[in-house]
């Protein structure tokens, strides 16, 4: 285990040094806390004095209840954990997304489709050789415009757990090259090497080709897109707190207008595509059969499966993740901190907030009545 000491200096200067890499026999929270404390307390650093942790996202460490994060605040009340905000937005998606069963599988699907196509430098060029098809036919016919950097050929892109902005661009790498895609797994479907690669091409096909898959894709590109802005934020060293929590509401704000207002807009979106590219539209009047009628104790319509099992969920468990892990005590604490940022020679600075800070965060730090002066 390696720890990493954060400090302020006898000068003022915020200083982070690599301080000791310690042997451990599991990683449980109960024997990383017990080892963090007994290497502090050897090297004669009092565990008290504790204001601030940092770790990953793996349970064991960022756990509400068990997580080694909470055995310190548990023992240390001023020992706040604050976890890597463009991190923290990453695995609130990824979270959010594998609570849908519907959008589980779909990603699934998506990944399937990225790794075939991908799979050899033929099919790559097979996706290739189709795009320039398919853009040349829209050329000549007027579909798009000419210009600098339009009408790049490219190659699907895979996604990555850990960096969410892979998602949207795997996302819109699909989607943009959507045909060419499925002209390539008609070709594997045709003439695959073995039975077991052309039944793989053919059922892959069949689902591309669904009018859940294609609804599916294009509402996780709009709220991807919606996040994503929001995680390339994040990321930039340059990125003031102020700016960040005021950024994070926004995308609340955006992804809760999406569910209330822009359904309608979506839904007519979603048909446009697949009326031109002949997909089967189901009649949303229609009841839905899928199994989920019996546990309801009745049958549900197409568009209250589209609407609320699929759109809605999805939305309300970003909503969710981002409201669990940017909690209302993280926000609040890195906002009055803001006020000691030396940035543009203190230009945040506010007396009002260090003594709330002091008072509401740090109270072990300080007496009564210097909070009071």
């Amino acid at each position: 285990m390696a720890i990493v000491l954060r400090y302020v200096d006898n000068k003022g200067f915020i200083q982070e040094r690599f301080f000791d890499h310690v042997h451990v026999k599991d990683t449980s929270s109960s024997t990383l806390y017990s080892s963090i404390c007994a290497t502090l307390t050897s090297y004669k650093l009092v565990v008290e004095n504790l204001r601030g942790q940092r770790y990953d996202g793996a349970s064991n460490m960022h756990g509400e209840w068990k997580g080694l994060q909470a055995l310190f605040l548990k023992d240390y009340q001023c020992a706040y954990y604050i976890h890597c905000m463009a991190h923290r937005l990453q695995l609130a998606l990824v979270a959010a997304a594998r609570e849908v069963d519907y959008i589980h599988e779909f990603f699934g699907n998506s990944s399937f489709i990225v790794n075939a196509v991908g799979a050899s430098c033929k099919r790559q060029d097979e996706l290739q050789a189709s795009q320039a098809a398919e853009i040349a036919e829209m050329l000549e016919s007027g579909e798009t415009e000419t210009g600098k950097g339009a009408n790049q050929i490219g190659t699907l892109k895979r996604v990555g757990d850990t960096r969410w902005s892979s998602h949207f661009t795997s996302i819109s790498s699909l989607l943009r090259m959507y045909n060419p895609t499925c002209t390539v797994l008609e070709n594997i479907k045709k003439a695959g090497s073995n039975y077991k690669t052309r039944g793989d091409a053919s059922t892959t096909l069949k689902r591309m080709t669904s009018f859940e898959f294609v609804f599916i894709l294009h509402m996780m590109k709009q709220v991807l897109g919606i996040t994503d802005v929001l995680c390339q934020a994040l990321q930039q060293k340059s990125q003031d707190i102020i700016s960040a929590m005021a950024m994070v509401s926004h995308t609340k704000k955006l992804i809760e207008t999406l569910r209330d207002d822009e359904w309608g807009s979506f839904l007519d979106d979603a048909m446009e595509f697949c009326k031109m590219h002949d997909i089967g539209i189901p009649e949303f009047k229609d009841p839905y059969f899928e199994g989920r009628s019996n546990r309801k104790g009745g049958f549900i319509t197409t568009e209250h499966h589209y609407h609320f099992d699929i759109f809605n969920e999805t939305v309300d468990f970003q909503l969710q993740e981002i409201d669990s892990r940017f909690n209302e005590r993280v926000v609040d604490l890195l906002q009055l901190s803001a006020a000691l940022d030396p940035k543009e020679g203190y230009k945040n600075f506010n007396s009002d907030f260090i003594c709330k800070l002091a008072k509401k965060y740090y109270y072990l730090d300080f007496t009564v009545q210097e909070i009071d002066v």
